[in-house]
Protein backbone atom coordinates (compact mmCIF):
# COMPACT_ATOMS: atom_id res chain seq x y z
CA UNK A 1 0.00 0.00 0.00
CA UNK A 2 1.62 3.11 -0.84
CA UNK A 3 -1.46 5.41 1.11
CA UNK A 4 -1.75 5.84 4.47
CA UNK A 5 -4.05 8.13 6.81
CA UNK A 6 -2.17 11.13 7.37
CA UNK A 7 -1.80 12.31 11.10
CA UNK A 8 -1.50 15.30 13.54
CA UNK A 9 2.58 14.78 13.48
CA UNK A 10 2.45 14.91 9.33
CA UNK A 11 0.94 18.34 9.22
CA UNK A 12 4.19 20.07 8.98
CA UNK A 13 5.73 18.35 6.31
CA UNK A 14 2.77 18.18 4.66
CA UNK A 15 1.68 21.93 4.44
CA UNK A 16 5.88 21.83 3.47
CA UNK A 17 5.02 19.92 0.79
CA UNK A 18 2.13 21.95 -0.17
CA UNK A 19 3.95 25.13 -0.65
CA UNK A 20 6.93 23.15 -3.07
CA UNK A 21 4.54 22.00 -5.06
CA UNK A 22 2.56 25.17 -5.49
CA UNK A 23 5.88 27.23 -6.24
CA UNK A 24 6.97 24.11 -9.07
CA UNK A 25 3.10 24.58 -10.49
CA UNK A 26 3.91 28.67 -11.07
CA UNK A 27 7.43 28.24 -12.11
CA UNK A 28 5.76 26.17 -14.98
CA UNK A 29 2.90 28.36 -15.73
CA UNK A 30 -0.18 26.42 -13.55
CA UNK A 31 -1.90 29.33 -11.27
CA UNK A 32 -4.19 26.28 -9.92
CA UNK A 33 -2.82 26.77 -6.18
CA UNK A 34 -1.36 29.42 -3.98
CA UNK A 35 -0.18 28.18 -1.00
CA UNK A 36 -2.27 29.84 2.04
CA UNK A 37 -5.19 30.49 0.44
CA UNK A 38 -5.70 27.37 -1.73
CA UNK A 39 -4.67 24.85 -0.55
CA UNK A 40 -4.34 26.45 3.17
CA UNK A 41 -2.81 24.92 6.43
CA UNK A 42 -6.36 25.33 8.13
CA UNK A 43 -7.85 22.83 5.06
CA UNK A 44 -4.87 20.23 5.93
CA UNK A 45 -5.13 20.55 9.57
CA UNK A 46 -9.79 19.35 9.04
CA UNK A 47 -8.58 16.74 6.37
CA UNK A 48 -6.29 15.09 9.44
CA UNK A 49 -9.01 15.73 11.86
CA UNK A 50 -11.61 14.06 9.66
CA UNK A 51 -9.91 11.18 8.65
CA UNK A 52 -9.86 12.13 5.25
CA UNK A 53 -6.33 12.96 4.42
CA UNK A 54 -4.40 10.13 3.12
CA UNK A 55 -0.17 10.30 2.33
CA UNK A 56 2.27 8.58 1.01
CA UNK A 57 5.73 8.17 3.44
CA UNK A 58 9.50 8.04 2.73
CA UNK A 59 10.88 7.76 6.43
CA UNK A 60 9.47 10.20 8.05
CA UNK A 61 8.69 12.86 4.83
CA UNK A 62 5.63 12.87 3.20
CA UNK A 63 6.26 12.99 -0.45
CA UNK A 64 2.85 12.79 -1.68
CA UNK A 65 -0.94 13.45 -0.46
CA UNK A 66 -4.79 13.93 -1.17
CA UNK A 67 -7.85 14.67 0.23
CA UNK A 68 -10.66 11.64 -0.35
CA UNK A 69 -14.17 12.31 0.70
CA UNK A 70 -17.45 13.04 -0.97
CA UNK A 71 -18.12 16.63 -0.60
CA UNK A 72 -18.01 19.33 -3.73
CA UNK A 73 -17.72 22.60 -4.13
CA UNK A 74 -21.15 24.23 -5.69
CA UNK A 75 -19.67 25.01 -8.78
CA UNK A 76 -19.81 21.19 -9.62
CA UNK A 77 -23.65 21.54 -10.04
CA UNK A 78 -23.59 23.59 -12.93
CA UNK A 79 -21.65 20.28 -14.47
CA UNK A 80 -24.08 17.81 -16.48
CA UNK A 81 -22.53 14.38 -15.10
CA UNK A 82 -23.26 10.92 -16.49
CA UNK A 83 -22.05 8.72 -13.39
CA UNK A 84 -24.51 9.06 -10.31
CA UNK A 85 -25.27 6.96 -7.75
CA UNK A 86 -23.22 7.97 -4.92
CA UNK A 87 -19.91 10.24 -6.08
CA UNK A 88 -17.00 10.70 -4.39
CA UNK A 89 -13.83 12.66 -4.75
CA UNK A 90 -10.50 13.66 -4.24
CA UNK A 91 -8.88 17.30 -3.10
CA UNK A 92 -5.62 18.65 -3.76
CA UNK A 93 -3.27 15.90 -5.12
CA UNK A 94 0.11 16.48 -4.75
CA UNK A 95 3.36 14.66 -5.43
CA UNK A 96 7.09 16.17 -4.46
CA UNK A 97 8.62 17.71 -7.61
CA UNK A 98 11.13 14.82 -7.42
CA UNK A 99 8.62 12.11 -7.34
CA UNK A 100 6.78 13.24 -10.20
CA UNK A 101 6.73 11.23 -13.81
CA UNK A 102 8.03 7.87 -12.01
CA UNK A 103 4.38 6.59 -11.92
CA UNK A 104 3.87 6.99 -8.35
CA UNK A 105 0.97 9.15 -9.50
CA UNK A 106 -0.87 6.46 -11.21
CA UNK A 107 -0.02 4.08 -7.84
CA UNK A 108 -2.01 6.20 -6.12
CA UNK A 109 -5.07 6.87 -8.64
CA UNK A 110 -5.05 2.97 -8.36
CA UNK A 111 -5.52 2.68 -4.63
CA UNK A 112 -7.62 6.07 -4.47
CA UNK A 113 -10.32 4.43 -6.21
CA UNK A 114 -10.20 1.13 -4.27
CA UNK A 115 -10.44 3.48 -1.01
CA UNK A 116 -13.45 5.17 -2.45
CA UNK A 117 -15.13 2.01 -3.50
CA UNK A 118 -14.57 0.47 -0.39
CA UNK A 119 -16.55 3.65 0.97
CA UNK A 120 -19.85 3.07 -1.43
CA UNK A 121 -19.26 5.46 -4.21
CA UNK A 122 -19.86 4.56 -7.58
CA UNK A 123 -18.25 7.24 -9.23
CA UNK A 124 -15.68 9.66 -9.17
CA UNK A 125 -15.85 13.23 -9.98
CA UNK A 126 -12.84 15.86 -10.12
CA UNK A 127 -11.53 19.24 -11.49
CA UNK A 128 -8.23 20.34 -12.34
CA UNK A 129 -6.79 23.36 -14.37
CA UNK A 130 -7.22 23.36 -18.08
CA UNK A 131 -3.37 23.68 -18.75
CA UNK A 132 -2.45 21.65 -16.58
CA UNK A 133 -1.91 19.24 -18.80
CA UNK A 134 0.11 16.42 -16.94
CA UNK A 135 -2.89 16.08 -14.78
CA UNK A 136 -5.55 15.94 -17.64
CA UNK A 137 -3.31 13.53 -19.07
CA UNK A 138 -3.13 10.91 -15.93
CA UNK A 139 -6.79 11.29 -15.28
CA UNK A 140 -7.76 10.36 -18.76
CA UNK A 141 -5.21 7.06 -18.97
CA UNK A 142 -7.13 5.95 -15.75
CA UNK A 143 -10.35 6.20 -17.95
CA UNK A 144 -11.97 9.44 -16.67
CA UNK A 145 -14.18 11.33 -19.27
CA UNK A 146 -13.98 15.25 -19.50
CA UNK A 147 -17.81 15.80 -18.80
CA UNK A 148 -17.51 20.04 -18.66
CA UNK A 149 -15.97 22.77 -17.62
CA UNK A 150 -16.34 24.72 -14.44
CA UNK A 151 -15.31 28.07 -13.13
CA UNK A 152 -14.34 28.86 -9.25
CA UNK A 153 -15.77 32.11 -7.40
CA UNK A 154 -12.12 33.10 -6.10
CA UNK A 155 -10.51 32.15 -9.54
CA UNK A 156 -12.88 33.60 -11.84
CA UNK A 157 -10.06 33.96 -14.62
CA UNK A 158 -9.44 30.66 -14.45
CA UNK A 159 -11.02 27.49 -16.18
CA UNK A 160 -11.58 23.99 -15.16
CA UNK A 161 -12.01 20.62 -16.91
CA UNK A 162 -14.31 18.76 -15.32
CA UNK A 163 -13.97 15.00 -15.03
CA UNK A 164 -15.44 11.92 -14.04
CA UNK A 165 -15.72 8.25 -14.11
CA UNK A 166 -17.70 4.82 -13.37
CA UNK A 167 -16.33 3.04 -10.43
CA UNK A 168 -19.25 -0.18 -9.98
CA UNK A 169 -20.50 -1.48 -12.71
CA UNK A 170 -24.36 -0.91 -11.32
CA UNK A 171 -23.72 2.93 -11.10
CA UNK A 172 -26.91 4.60 -12.56
CA UNK A 173 -26.43 7.07 -15.69
CA UNK A 174 -27.94 10.32 -15.82
CA UNK A 175 -29.72 12.27 -18.10
CA UNK A 176 -27.40 14.05 -20.94
CA UNK A 177 -28.54 17.76 -22.14
CA UNK A 178 -27.89 17.32 -25.92
CA UNK A 179 -26.16 20.21 -28.54
CA UNK A 180 -27.65 19.93 -31.71
CA UNK A 181 -26.77 20.30 -35.12
CA UNK A 182 -28.68 22.01 -37.84
CA UNK A 183 -29.49 21.98 -41.04
CA UNK A 184 -30.36 25.05 -42.83
CA UNK A 185 -29.17 27.32 -46.00
CA UNK A 186 -30.02 25.23 -49.58
CA UNK A 187 -30.68 22.23 -47.67
CA UNK A 188 -33.87 24.08 -46.00
CA UNK A 189 -34.72 26.82 -48.29
CA UNK A 190 -38.10 26.96 -46.51
CA UNK A 191 -36.87 27.28 -42.83
CA UNK A 192 -36.56 30.86 -41.14
CA UNK A 193 -35.09 31.93 -37.80
CA UNK A 194 -37.43 31.01 -35.22
CA UNK A 195 -35.15 28.60 -33.72
CA UNK A 196 -32.58 31.09 -32.48
CA UNK A 197 -35.07 34.52 -32.05
CA UNK A 198 -37.90 31.76 -29.79
CA UNK A 199 -35.48 29.24 -28.61
CA UNK A 200 -32.14 30.30 -28.47
CA UNK A 201 -30.48 27.95 -30.70
CA UNK A 202 -27.05 28.95 -32.26
CA UNK A 203 -28.05 28.95 -35.71
CA UNK A 204 -25.62 29.80 -38.18
CA UNK A 205 -27.36 30.87 -41.23
CA UNK A 206 -31.22 32.03 -42.45
CA UNK A 207 -32.66 30.27 -43.28
CA UNK A 208 -32.38 27.29 -41.06
CA UNK A 209 -34.97 24.86 -41.11
CA UNK A 210 -34.07 22.05 -38.69
CA UNK A 211 -32.34 21.50 -35.12
CA UNK A 212 -31.48 17.99 -35.08
CA UNK A 213 -31.67 17.52 -31.35
CA UNK A 214 -30.55 14.08 -30.89
CA UNK A 215 -29.29 12.67 -33.74
CA UNK A 216 -26.90 9.96 -34.68
CA UNK A 217 -27.46 10.68 -38.56
CA UNK A 218 -23.61 11.16 -40.13
CA UNK A 219 -22.75 14.23 -40.36
CA UNK A 220 -25.20 15.82 -37.84
CA UNK A 221 -24.74 14.18 -35.04
CA UNK A 222 -25.53 15.90 -31.42
CA UNK A 223 -23.14 16.21 -28.99
CA UNK A 224 -22.77 16.40 -25.00
CA UNK A 225 -21.04 19.08 -23.18
CA UNK A 226 -17.87 17.98 -23.63
CA UNK A 227 -18.64 17.77 -27.59
CA UNK A 228 -18.45 14.07 -27.23
CA UNK A 229 -20.78 12.61 -30.14
CA UNK A 230 -23.80 10.56 -29.47
CA UNK A 231 -22.51 7.73 -31.33
CA UNK A 232 -18.97 7.90 -29.31
CA UNK A 233 -21.29 7.98 -26.09
CA UNK A 234 -23.44 4.69 -26.93
CA UNK A 235 -19.99 2.97 -27.93
CA UNK A 236 -18.44 3.95 -24.75
CA UNK A 237 -21.58 2.98 -22.16
CA UNK A 238 -23.54 0.33 -23.74
CA UNK A 239 -26.18 -1.39 -22.99
CA UNK A 240 -26.27 1.00 -19.86
CA UNK A 241 -26.27 3.24 -22.06
CA UNK A 242 -28.89 2.82 -24.64
CA UNK A 243 -29.99 -0.79 -23.57
CA UNK A 244 -30.74 -3.09 -26.50
CA UNK A 245 -29.67 -0.39 -29.03
CA UNK A 246 -25.94 -0.72 -28.10
CA UNK A 247 -25.18 -3.06 -30.30
CA UNK A 248 -28.30 -2.12 -32.88
CA UNK A 249 -28.61 0.75 -35.38
CA UNK A 250 -30.10 3.64 -33.37
CA UNK A 251 -33.28 3.86 -33.59
CA UNK A 252 -34.80 7.63 -33.21
CA UNK A 253 -34.20 10.77 -34.38
CA UNK A 254 -35.24 14.18 -32.69
CA UNK A 255 -35.92 17.95 -34.46
CA UNK A 256 -37.14 21.35 -33.88
CA UNK A 257 -38.49 22.39 -37.50
CA UNK A 258 -39.19 26.20 -38.26
CA UNK A 259 -41.46 26.10 -41.90
CA UNK A 260 -41.54 29.97 -42.53
CA UNK A 261 -42.28 28.75 -45.94
CA UNK A 262 -44.30 25.33 -46.95
CA UNK A 263 -42.15 22.47 -46.75
CA UNK A 264 -42.24 20.15 -49.78
CA UNK A 265 -45.06 17.85 -50.38
CA UNK A 266 -43.11 14.39 -49.65
CA UNK A 267 -43.43 10.80 -49.04
CA UNK A 268 -41.14 8.37 -46.88
CA UNK A 269 -40.16 4.52 -47.45
CA UNK A 270 -40.76 2.22 -45.30
CA UNK A 271 -38.26 -0.57 -43.58
CA UNK A 272 -38.45 -3.10 -46.30
CA UNK A 273 -38.23 -0.65 -49.09
CA UNK A 274 -35.53 1.71 -47.73
CA UNK A 275 -33.15 -1.48 -47.48
CA UNK A 276 -33.91 -3.08 -50.58
CA UNK A 277 -33.89 0.32 -52.55
CA UNK A 278 -31.72 2.64 -50.22
CA UNK A 279 -28.53 -0.02 -48.84
CA UNK A 280 -29.89 -1.04 -46.07
CA UNK A 281 -31.14 2.37 -44.57
CA UNK A 282 -34.25 2.38 -42.16
CA UNK A 283 -37.62 3.42 -43.37
CA UNK A 284 -39.10 6.71 -42.12
CA UNK A 285 -42.09 6.38 -39.64
CA UNK A 286 -42.71 9.82 -37.77
CA UNK A 287 -44.81 12.08 -35.61
CA UNK A 288 -45.66 15.64 -35.15
CA UNK A 289 -46.28 18.12 -31.96
CA UNK A 290 -47.74 21.37 -33.07
CA UNK A 291 -45.62 24.07 -30.94
CA UNK A 292 -46.93 27.23 -32.70
CA UNK A 293 -49.33 28.17 -35.63
CA UNK A 294 -50.78 31.28 -37.09
CA UNK A 295 -54.61 30.83 -36.71
CA UNK A 296 -55.86 28.86 -39.61
CA UNK A 297 -52.54 27.37 -40.71
CA UNK A 298 -52.84 23.99 -42.34
CA UNK A 299 -51.29 21.00 -43.14
CA UNK A 300 -50.70 18.51 -46.09
CA UNK A 301 -51.93 15.04 -44.52
CA UNK A 302 -52.42 12.46 -47.31
CA UNK A 303 -53.99 11.66 -50.50
CA UNK A 304 -57.50 12.81 -50.79
CA UNK A 305 -60.10 9.96 -51.28
CA UNK A 306 -60.62 8.03 -54.10
CA UNK A 307 -57.57 9.60 -56.17
CA UNK A 308 -56.02 6.93 -58.14
CA UNK A 309 -52.32 6.69 -58.54
CA UNK A 310 -52.11 7.33 -62.33
CA UNK A 311 -54.47 10.40 -61.65
CA UNK A 312 -51.57 11.54 -58.84
CA UNK A 313 -48.44 10.30 -61.41
CA UNK A 314 -50.00 12.58 -64.18
CA UNK A 315 -50.69 15.72 -61.64
CA UNK A 316 -47.10 15.56 -60.27
CA UNK A 317 -46.04 15.59 -63.82
CA UNK A 318 -48.02 18.73 -64.49
CA UNK A 319 -46.87 20.13 -61.57
CA UNK A 320 -49.26 22.70 -59.66
CA UNK A 321 -51.63 20.03 -61.02
CA UNK A 322 -51.26 18.19 -58.05
CA UNK A 323 -52.13 20.74 -55.10
CA UNK A 324 -56.24 19.67 -55.63
CA UNK A 325 -55.54 16.21 -54.94
CA UNK A 326 -53.87 17.16 -51.61
CA UNK A 327 -55.88 16.32 -48.16
CA UNK A 328 -55.20 19.59 -45.93
CA UNK A 329 -56.53 19.60 -42.25
CA UNK A 330 -56.27 22.99 -40.02
CA UNK A 331 -54.14 22.55 -37.07
CA UNK A 332 -53.65 24.07 -33.57
CA UNK A 333 -50.57 24.52 -31.16
CA UNK A 334 -50.88 21.29 -29.23
CA UNK A 335 -52.26 18.80 -31.77
CA UNK A 336 -50.02 15.73 -32.66
CA UNK A 337 -49.99 14.17 -36.17
CA UNK A 338 -48.94 10.94 -36.80
CA UNK A 339 -47.07 10.62 -40.15
CA UNK A 340 -46.65 6.72 -41.24
CA UNK A 341 -44.11 5.66 -44.33
CA UNK A 342 -46.35 6.14 -46.94
CA UNK A 343 -48.18 9.25 -45.83
CA UNK A 344 -48.45 12.08 -48.37
CA UNK A 345 -47.26 15.47 -46.22
CA UNK A 346 -46.25 18.93 -46.29
CA UNK A 347 -45.67 21.55 -42.96
CA UNK A 348 -47.59 24.36 -43.69
CA UNK A 349 -46.00 27.91 -43.69
CA UNK A 350 -45.31 29.84 -40.22
CA UNK A 351 -45.43 26.32 -38.62
CA UNK A 352 -42.99 25.55 -35.63
CA UNK A 353 -42.56 21.45 -34.92
CA UNK A 354 -41.19 19.15 -32.70
CA UNK A 355 -40.75 15.75 -34.49
CA UNK A 356 -40.19 12.47 -33.69
CA UNK A 357 -39.38 9.91 -36.30
CA UNK A 358 -37.44 6.80 -37.35
CA UNK A 359 -33.55 7.88 -37.46
CA UNK A 360 -33.70 8.48 -41.44
CA UNK A 361 -33.03 10.84 -43.63
CA UNK A 362 -34.65 9.84 -46.36
CA UNK A 363 -37.44 11.94 -48.65
CA UNK A 364 -38.73 11.50 -51.52
CA UNK A 365 -40.51 14.71 -53.28
CA UNK A 366 -43.45 14.86 -55.10
CA UNK A 367 -43.76 18.88 -55.42
CA UNK A 368 -41.86 21.39 -54.47
CA UNK A 369 -44.53 24.33 -55.14
CA UNK A 370 -42.27 25.45 -58.05
CA UNK A 371 -39.84 26.82 -55.63
CA UNK A 372 -36.72 27.95 -57.28
CA UNK A 373 -33.59 29.68 -55.68
CA UNK A 374 -31.96 32.53 -56.60
CA UNK A 375 -30.58 31.04 -59.23
CA UNK A 376 -33.67 29.95 -61.24
CA UNK A 377 -32.87 26.48 -60.02
CA UNK A 378 -35.37 23.83 -59.10
CA UNK A 379 -35.01 21.44 -56.43
CA UNK A 380 -34.36 17.66 -57.33
CA UNK A 381 -38.15 15.40 -56.96
CA UNK A 382 -38.31 11.77 -56.75
CA UNK A 383 -41.36 11.16 -58.53
CA UNK A 384 -41.25 7.43 -58.68
CA UNK A 385 -39.85 6.82 -55.57
CA UNK A 386 -42.38 8.16 -54.14
CA UNK A 387 -45.20 6.74 -56.32
CA UNK A 388 -43.74 3.23 -54.89
CA UNK A 389 -44.52 4.09 -51.72
CA UNK A 390 -47.28 6.32 -51.80
CA UNK A 391 -50.03 4.74 -49.39
CA UNK A 392 -53.30 5.88 -51.24
CA UNK A 393 -55.67 4.53 -48.04
CA UNK A 394 -53.99 6.84 -45.49
CA UNK A 395 -56.86 8.94 -43.37
CA UNK A 396 -56.15 10.01 -39.62
CA UNK A 397 -56.66 13.28 -38.38
CA UNK A 398 -54.39 15.57 -35.81
CA UNK A 399 -54.85 14.22 -32.18
CA UNK A 400 -56.05 17.24 -30.16
CA UNK A 401 -53.64 18.64 -27.96
CA UNK A 402 -54.62 16.27 -24.34
CA UNK A 403 -55.66 17.68 -21.20
CA UNK A 404 -53.75 15.68 -18.78
CA UNK A 405 -50.72 15.92 -16.21
CA UNK A 406 -49.07 12.95 -18.12
CA UNK A 407 -50.60 11.96 -21.13
CA UNK A 408 -49.33 9.26 -23.85
CA UNK A 409 -50.78 10.20 -26.91
CA UNK A 410 -49.09 8.07 -29.20
CA UNK A 411 -48.15 4.34 -29.00
CA UNK A 412 -46.80 3.32 -32.26
CA UNK A 413 -44.50 0.59 -33.61
CA UNK A 414 -41.41 2.42 -33.47
CA UNK A 415 -41.65 4.98 -30.91
CA UNK A 416 -43.96 6.35 -27.98
CA UNK A 417 -44.56 9.79 -27.35
CA UNK A 418 -46.10 11.28 -23.81
CA UNK A 419 -46.62 14.74 -22.94
CA UNK A 420 -45.96 16.04 -19.77
CA UNK A 421 -47.47 19.15 -18.25
CA UNK A 422 -45.84 20.63 -15.66
CA UNK A 423 -47.56 22.63 -13.10
CA UNK A 424 -45.26 22.11 -10.02
CA UNK A 425 -43.96 18.60 -10.38
CA UNK A 426 -44.49 15.76 -12.36
CA UNK A 427 -42.98 12.36 -12.74
CA UNK A 428 -41.39 10.97 -15.69
CA UNK A 429 -42.48 7.20 -17.27
CA UNK A 430 -39.52 5.24 -16.82
CA UNK A 431 -37.77 4.69 -20.10
CA UNK A 432 -37.33 1.61 -22.32
CA UNK A 433 -34.23 0.88 -23.87
CA UNK A 434 -33.78 5.04 -23.38
CA UNK A 435 -35.38 8.71 -23.44
CA UNK A 436 -35.49 11.72 -25.37
CA UNK A 437 -36.86 14.78 -23.39
CA UNK A 438 -37.68 18.15 -24.44
CA UNK A 439 -38.42 21.32 -22.80
CA UNK A 440 -41.78 22.84 -25.14
CA UNK A 441 -41.66 25.84 -22.62
CA UNK A 442 -40.91 27.19 -19.75
CA UNK A 443 -37.55 26.58 -18.22
CA UNK A 444 -37.80 22.88 -16.52
CA UNK A 445 -35.53 21.27 -13.50
CA UNK A 446 -34.83 17.45 -14.01
CA UNK A 447 -34.37 15.85 -10.67
CA UNK A 448 -32.67 12.99 -9.74
CA UNK A 449 -30.95 10.99 -7.26
CA UNK A 450 -28.02 12.53 -6.91
CA UNK A 451 -28.16 15.70 -8.78
CA UNK A 452 -30.25 17.85 -11.65
CA UNK A 453 -30.21 19.70 -14.35
CA UNK A 454 -32.26 22.47 -16.08
CA UNK A 455 -33.64 22.24 -19.57
CA UNK A 456 -34.04 26.08 -21.26
CA UNK A 457 -37.48 26.18 -23.89
CA UNK A 458 -36.54 24.21 -26.70
CA UNK A 459 -33.59 22.14 -24.97
CA UNK A 460 -33.48 18.49 -25.26
CA UNK A 461 -31.86 15.57 -22.84
CA UNK A 462 -31.22 11.89 -24.04
CA UNK A 463 -31.94 9.77 -20.58
CA UNK A 464 -29.54 6.61 -20.71
CA UNK A 465 -31.35 3.19 -20.00
CA UNK A 466 -30.14 2.91 -16.40
CA UNK A 467 -31.30 6.28 -15.54
CA UNK A 468 -33.32 6.85 -11.61
CA UNK A 469 -36.55 8.33 -11.37
CA UNK A 470 -36.83 11.71 -12.88
CA UNK A 471 -39.09 14.18 -11.64
CA UNK A 472 -39.86 17.98 -13.83
CA UNK A 473 -40.15 21.15 -11.38
CA UNK A 474 -41.51 23.94 -12.40
CA UNK A 475 -44.55 25.25 -15.07
CA UNK A 476 -43.95 24.05 -18.73
CA UNK A 477 -44.81 21.72 -21.35
CA UNK A 478 -42.33 18.65 -22.00
CA UNK A 479 -42.54 15.70 -24.37
CA UNK A 480 -41.09 12.27 -23.68
CA UNK A 481 -39.91 9.76 -26.60
CA UNK A 482 -38.83 6.28 -26.19
CA UNK A 483 -37.98 3.55 -28.76
CA UNK A 484 -40.94 0.86 -28.96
Amino acid sequence: MLLTRGLTSDFDSVCALYARVTSAMHEKGIAQWNWGTYPNADQIHKSIDAGTLYVVREGNTVVAAVTLDSTFEPAYDAVNWLFGGKPGTFHRLCIAPEKQRQGLGRGMMGEMLAILRSQGCTALRCDTLVNNSAALTLYQKIGMRIAGHIRYAFLPDLRFAALEMRLTNDCPLLPLKMHPAFRGGKLTPWGGEKLRTVYGKDIREVPTGESLEVSCIPGLESTDDAGIKLPDLIAAYGEAFAGEYAKKPFPLLLKLIDAAEPLSVQVHPNDDYAARVENGKLGKTEAWLILDAPEGSQLVYGIKPGTMLDTLRAACEQGAAVEPLLRRVTVHPGDVCFIPAGCVHAIGAGITLYEIQQSSDITYRFYDWDRVDKNGNRRELHLQKALDVTDLTFSLDPIPAPNKPVARVLDEKYFTLDLVNVQGEAVLPAVTAFGLLTALDGDLNVRFAGGQLTLRKGESAYIPHTAPVLTLHGKGRAALSMPR
